[in-house]
């Protein structure tokens, strides 16, 4: 009874958070202020950061199993890494989580409060950087329904759009689409018409580079490894990955490991990056800086403790 009532304050005391303080960026699918028009071409070198799987409920729910799980460890190192990105010179272009932004599942009692909360620790960024979320499994549900994609837009935004920065198209993709689209067909056909019709404009574009971002990787290591539940069907992938590489996408960076990986198909990498939250590896809990340079792009991952606080952008 004690612990009931202990849940209802804080909720309540969450609630009185305002959320106008957390922007939503993104627009009939497409990111406010990257507009091709206005970041379609190469303006020089630049930074952004890929982090992943901030995921609040899940080291005290899924890790230490805990009777009555809280998230206070993923708020402590998700501010820690809001804090690292805030003092880092030049200024990032915009901070991108790939994925599982909260544990509790869509219309589950923890639902509520940690969205809260992570729209409460996330208005300490640095307003000149952009948030831009990427919506994984835990977000939408293993097997999202019309109605938790809806909650989902409404909460953060798009579940899959296109932005431009700096000369580099950045295509956002619902990666639960093609995991298991089983109650949502129509709005993976939506993407899936909406994928052609950005992949004809990669072709066309002549942008600097063509990124992707999305929660579930294609692959751990290899193309032709095995379908497991941390990458996704083999037929669809090869299928997929050939479309991307055609268009000339360069990089695909992903989550939803909690350990970092990656491999290549053909000239298209695959990037899988480690948890800011739970650690279900070696890896220590961080993210990714990526220097975009003419000719290449440049990616590394640090532990929180180990981010610097200058992004070399003078040579690679």
């Amino acid at each position: 009874m004690l612990v009931d009532v202990c849940r209802c304050l804080l909720y309540k005391s969450r609630m009185a958070f305002d959320n106008r303080s957390f922007q939503i960026f993104t627009k009939n699918r497409l990111l406010t202020g990257f507009e091709k028009e206005k970041e379609g071409l190469w303006k020089g070198p630049f930074s952004f950061i890929q982090a992943a799987d901030t995921q609040f409920g899940m080291i005290e729910d899924y890790v230490k199993k805990k009777e009555n799980p809280g998230w206070q460890e993923e708020i402590v190192l998700t501010k820690k890494a809001i804090k690292a990105v805030n003092q880092m010179t030049p200024k990032p272009r915009f901070f991108i989580v790939c994925g599982d932004l909260i544990h509790a599942f869509p219309g589950t009692a923890l639902r509520k409060p940690q969205e809260i909360d992570f729209k409460k620790v996330f208005s300490e960024l640095d307003p000149e950087i952009p948030l831009v979320c990427v919506c994984g499994n835990h977000d939408i549900g293993d097997t999202p329904t019309p109605d938790s994609i809806k909650s989902y837009k409404n909460t953060f935004g798009d579940d899959y759009f296109s932005f431009w920065c700096g000369g580099m198209m950045c295509i956002v993709l619902n990666s639960q689409y093609f995991q298991d689209p089983s109650m949502v067909l129509d709005n993976a056909r939506e993407q899936e018409i909406w994928l052609e019709e950005q992949l004809s404009l990669a072709k066309l574009g002549a942008f600097q580079h063509v990124v992707v971002f999305q929660h579930i990787p294609w692959f751990l290591f290899k193309p032709d490894e095995e379908k497991e539940y941390f990458n996704i069907d083999k037929d669809l992938r090869i299928k997929m990955l050939k479309k991307l590489q055609e268009a000339g996408v360069k990089i695909i960076f992903c989550g939803h490991y909690h350990r970092n990986a990656g491999g290549s198909y053909e000239n298209l990498e695959v990037v899988t990056t480690s948890a800011v939250g739970a650690q279900l590896g070696t890896d220590k809990s961080g993210m990714r800086i990526i220097r975009v340079f003419s000719e290449t792009i440049k990616h590394d991952y640090y532990a929180l403790e180990d981010l610097p606080t200058e992004i070399n952008l003078t040579s690679l």
